[in-house]
């Protein structure tokens, strides 16, 4: 097989071209049932393609045919021995690695400021989080990966835990050492799990930081959609034999998966390996010299600053993807939220991610020198436009506590619960997830004993005007913990 070929998008076409008479689902048959405005505006083609996993088509709950050649190519493509698609997205995928590997009371070490999916896996399986700090930038306020010498001592710490999960790069595009976590762990003879969402396209170019599979790592949940070409909620999950089971990988991802899958989106992954393989390296050329050029001119724009090589400094922040352009405003004497609402009132441009300090622009393969030249004049404007309001800014960022996990994550999902003033609080076991943005670390998950310091912590970084997420009740006066049963006389 050769990665010029698409089996599953062409045995679809085939499909397509036959014009069988279809009695079976899905109902709009073609296209023949959609309302009309809708069909009119997607076309024909995508809704004669929108199909369900009949014979010719192969089946991704088990896969022999054009699905299974199709995962084959991607393998290949990635440097894995096994690539499982997902049209669950990446979530669903990073659900598959953790279930795979754990199981109730096993413990898992995870970074602090890990995705909600990789909590929700922790719950589903019934594990033991043992957390890791990450790093965090006391200049841009937020938080990096983890190093590699914290990995090492929590490993000395818990030589029983059942896998390391790693973020690789962080959504900034920030990587840690990965090659040496994964060293270090597989010294331990424990398997590395990467949440790789947001580096689909490291893999493809030696100026990018190291993609999950060069590194040797076990798994990795890959989002082709953010940043590889593909249609959203389409991502791959990458294994490595030895340390895990690809049989038990596609066992669990099965469970996980819709039995009604996307073949749209399955033809998009299709098609995007086949990019990715035989003309990413020119396209992501193109891409990096574009994000290179736009950072410079960024950074001499007054008052901004566009982050660069000069962040890396420790096996936390080893490497660093340039596709990303993570802009501080906070000079200007603005928020990112400002920056972001005047971007999109002024100059009709969205951006990725705001912050308290910061903003963050994506460059891709789709991008040409008219987009960054558009959003480098509107940041010239902004920063003219907010010149009166100039002002030198201490970010405010400070770590809290990891508190004392009383009960399994899972123990307290399923667990009666009831809801108390925040203030009578202290002591109680929380039963809700409760966050502060930036950095974006938990204080609070569910089973973590609830602690005044910790409490303090809260209402410290609500008077710096940094948004509380996670709890119940927005105004943040209840909070949601483990009910204590009094005894009877």
């Amino acid at each position: 097989m050769s990665q010029l070929e698409t089996p599953l998008f062409d045995v679809l076409l085939k499909h397509r071209n036959r014009h069988p008479v279809q009695f079976h689902i899905p109902g709009h048959k073609k296209g023949n049932g959609v309302d009309p405005a809708f069909r009119e505006f997607v076309g024909d083609n995508i809704l004669s393609i929108d199909l369900i996993n009949i014979a010719p088509l192969d089946d991704l709950h088990s896969p022999k045919g054009a699905i299974k050649k199709a995962q084959e190519l991607a393998a290949e493509a990635f440097g894995a021995d096994f690539t499982f698609f997902s049209v669950q997205g990446t979530s669903g995928a990073i659900m598959t690695m953790i279930l795979s590997v754990c199981g109730p009371g096993d413990k898992i070490l995870v970074p602090r400021n890990v995705h909600k999916s990789i909590m929700s896996a922790i719950v589903f399986a019934g594990a033991t989080p043992v957390f890791i700090h990450p790093e965090v930038d006391p200049e841009l306020g937020i938080s990096h990966g983890i190093s590699a010498e914290s990995v090492e001592k929590a490993l000395e710490a818990h030589p029983d835990a059942k896998a390391v999960l790693v973020i690789n790069p962080t959504y900034f595009g920030i990587a840690a050492d990965l090659k040496r976590i994964v060293d270090i762990s597989h010294s331990h003879n424990i398997p590395v799990l990467v949440d790789e969402a947001h580096g689909v396209h490291i893999h493809f170019h030696e100026s990018l930081p190291i993609s999950a599979m060069a590194a040797g790592a076990d798994m990795a949940a890959t989002s082709v959609h953010k940043l590889g070409g593909s249609m959203t909620q389409s991502s791959v999950l990458n294994v490595r034999e030895g340390l895990v089971s690809s049989k038990r990988v596609q066992s669990i991802l099965s469970m996980l998966t819709t039995t009604s899958t996307s073949y749209p989106i399955l033809a998009s992954l299709d098609t995007a390996r086949r990019q990715l393989a035989i003309n990413g390296h020119d396209l992501l050329t193109t891409t990096i010299r574009l994000a290179k050029d736009a950072r410079k001119r960024i950074n001499q724009i007054p008052n901004l600053r566009c982050v660069g090589n000069e962040i890396l400094r420790t096996s936390a922040t080893y490497d660093m993807d340039p596709t990303k352009l993570l802009i501080s405003v906070k000079n200007l004497g603005i928020t990112g939220h400002q920056a972001e609402e005047w971007l999109r009132e002024k100059a009709n441009i969205e951006v990725e991610l705001s912050d308290l300090y910061n903003i963050l622009c994506i460059v891709t393969i789709a991008d040409s020198k008219k987009e960054l030249n558009i959003l480098v004049n509107a940041l010239q404007r902004m920063a003219k436009d907010f010149e009166s309001e100039v002002t030198i800014i201490e970010p405010f960022v400070t770590m809290p506590d990891i508190p004392r996990l009383a009960m399994t994550p899972r123990d307290a999902f399923y667990a009666t619960t009831e809801v108390v003033p925040f203030a009578e609080s202290v002591g109680r076991i929380s039963a809700e997830f409760i966050m502060v943005y930036p950095p974006g670390i938990p204080i609070f998950i569910p089973g973590e004993i609830i602690t005044e310091d910790n409490i303090a912590y809260i209402h410290m970084n609500i008077e710096a005007g940094l948004p509380v997420q996670g709890p119940e009740d927005d105004e943040l006066k209840l909070i949601r913990v483990i009910k204590e049963h009094k005894a009877f006389y």
